[in-house]
């Protein structure tokens, strides 16, 4: 099942120096339970397509469709609470914050009440790998392959299918980075998530189901 569509998206960044055509006429499908991989250079258009994906901005032409509905049409908050999650290189954890808060704080913002929210939370955190003696813990006391667990427990909060993965294990040592793309394989594969990883690591394209090549915000082979 597509979850995400793009139809001849256009994007272009403007300073008082110079107009950059970010993201030139990209159309693309994603479906649910599958994994992909977004690879381009710096400066490919990569973040910005990824930035239009989670629903940070809309396209200047062309529609991102979520579930077949555009993206410009939607209240973004909303997109972002409860259907597009991004898991960060840098993991965008709250420092003063416990792990098991830091999960339960998307659903906060949705009002869920707090004892099912903590409940949820304890389940995402142990699917994820986290153990019990770290959800008191703070982010600066446990290790990077541990934060950026959280992040996808956080991310999978509010039964969301599609996670959006900015170089998740940038900042991470390899045998601990390929323990991170095992569990965004298992909830591609058998939780039916769709898994979007922007990266230029080709260990990881290896192990995705389809890569979309960019340059000069152009998808030029797939």
């Amino acid at each position: 099942m597509i979850i995400l569509e793009l139809n001849d998206v256009h994007y272009t960044h403007h300073n008082k120096y110079n107009t950059v055509k970010a993201v030139d006429g990209v159309s693309v499908k994603f479906k649910k339970g599958k994994i992909y991989a977004i690879a381009g250079k710096s400066g490919s258009g990569k973040s910005t397509l990824l930035s239009l994906l989670a629903g940070l901005d809309v396209p200047d032409s062309g529609q991102v469709l979520y579930k077949g509905k555009s993206t410009a049409e939607m209240d973004l908050n909303e997109y972002r609470k409860s259907g597009a999650a991004v898991i960060y290189q840098d993991f965008k954890l709250f420092p003063l914050l416990t792990v098991l808060e830091n999960i339960m704080y998307p659903m906060e913002l949705c009002r869920i009440k707090e004892s099912e929210a903590k409940k949820q939370a304890e389940e995402l955190a142990l699917k994820v790998g986290l153990s019990e003696p770290l959800f008191r813990r703070f982010p600066s006391m446990i290790s990077g392959g541990e934060q950026q667990r959280v992040g996808i427990a956080r991310a999978l909060t509010m039964s969301r299918k599609l996670l959006i993965a900015d170089e998740p294990t940038g900042n991470l040592d390899s045998e601990t980075g390929n323990k991170i793309i095992d569990i965004l394989i298992r909830l591609a594969h058998e939780e039916d998530c769709c898994v979007i990883i922007a990266t230029h690591d080709t260990a990881i394209m290896e192990k995705t189901d389809k890569t979309y090549y960019i340059t000069d915000g152009r998808i030029t082979r797939s």
